[in-house]
């Protein structure tokens, strides 16, 4: 991994550069929900995606109980990682993409540590994530950080208690 990796909060300023990474290295798929528009990175999905990002905007305590942060690595936006509120008290899940060429360098392990820290500088006592079995860098940066896994079907679960976030 060349450079520190950073959290910036996703906002006007780093969205073009998050959505040009997501283009250019990740599937529409696996960087937000899904949407009636043409396959691929069609004008309408572009939108789509800029408008689910603007809506979180305001964070954990906005309607949609989302902090949104751009992974900033060696200076460039590489991905993306976000924490939700969930109903249980306490209880934030997280959700992260990286563009292709950030894959595999420990961007991934560093961006969910800095987020745990802020997942308990906000409150939270757990963290939780679901991905599918076949996602190994998830799963690798997931085990990493000290989470339990729980697989059913093809999907595995985790959970990280934040009593020790420097695990990771």
């Amino acid at each position: 991994m060349t450079g520190a990796v950073r959290l910036e909060p996703v906002d006007e300023r780093n969205l073009e550069p998050l959505l040009s990474v997501a283009v250019a290295e990740a599937e529409p798929s696996d960087v937000m929900p899904p949407v009636e528009a043409p396959a691929g990175w069609s004008n309408a999905r572009r939108e789509a995606f800029r408008e689910f990002h603007r809506a979180r905007f305001g964070g954990l305590d906005a309607s949609a109980r989302s902090a949104m942060y751009a992974i900033v690595a060696g200076g460039e936006v590489v991905g993306m990682i976000r924490m939700s509120r969930r109903d249980e008290p306490g209880v934030a899940e997280v959700g992260m993409w990286l563009g292709r060429s950030a894959r595999g360098q420990g961007i991934g392990a560093a961006a969910l540590r800095e987020l745990l820290h802020l997942a308990a500088a906000a409150g939270m006592r757990t963290v939780v994530a679901d991905t599918a079995s076949e996602n190994r860098g998830a799963l690798s940066v997931l085990e990493r950080c000290g989470a339990k896994l729980r697989e059913a079907d093809d999907r595995v679960y985790a959970e990280i208690s934040l009593d020790d976030v420097a695990a990771c």
